[in-house]
């Protein structure tokens, strides 16, 4: 009988971690590291035909942003509690590898001043656009932050909904061999 109390206990503990999205996150950062790429979708042309309004970069198209092999495309908002709280590692991830890969910071649902202001505020340099043409639905994102890394020909070789650490070691490895090993 005891034994049977202390395994519910336990059970009800770690259930109770797991409530935790700090934990969470952790559990899957490492049984879980964004490196097994099971399924590859492979976008078209068009889906990437997004007129963009920059914010504290010159206008573009979104296909014109696959200049490098890879692209870091993220979907977020200032009004989303998660997307101001993974600025600041994306900002990180943006200094570490502009050189190597295209960035893409669209805001959604958002005024244009509200954006500008937040970016002034913190002093953010990633580039920051407002789609000003509709989004495919390929990519259109149900939830914020929805962040997609591209290779330069269309394929998605990662797709994170939620927030999350883009500065971490795992991330920085992960982009590194999607560097060496792309054709």
């Amino acid at each position: 009988m005891r034994k049977n109390t202390i395994f519910i206990i336990v059970t009800i503990l770690i259930l109770g971690l797991l409530m935790i999205p700090t934990v969470r996150t952790f559990l899957r950062d490492t049984f879980f590291p964004i490196a097994a790429i099971e399924k590859t979708t492979k976008l078209e042309t068009n889906d990437l035909d997004i007129d963009l309004k920059g914010i504290n970069v010159p206008d573009t198209n979104l296909k014109n942003l696959q200049q490098k092999d890879l692209l870091f495309l993220n979907f977020w908002g200032t009004w989303c509690p998660p997307c101001r709280q993974e600025w600041p590692s994306i900002e990180a991830l943006y200094n570490g590898k502009k050189e190597r890969m295209d960035f893409a910071l669209i805001a959604m649902q958002d005024k244009e001043e509200d954006v500008r202001k937040f970016i002034a505020e913190n002093q953010y340099t990633a580039p920051v656009y407002i789609a000003q043409s509709p989004i495919s639905g390929e990519i259109l994102p149900n939830t914020f932050p929805t962040t997609f890394i591209i290779y330069k020909d269309g394929r998605i070789v990662m797709k994170e909904s939620g927030m999350r650490n883009w500065n971490s070691q795992k991330t920085h490895q992960f982009i590194d061999n999607l560097s060496k090993t792309n054709p």
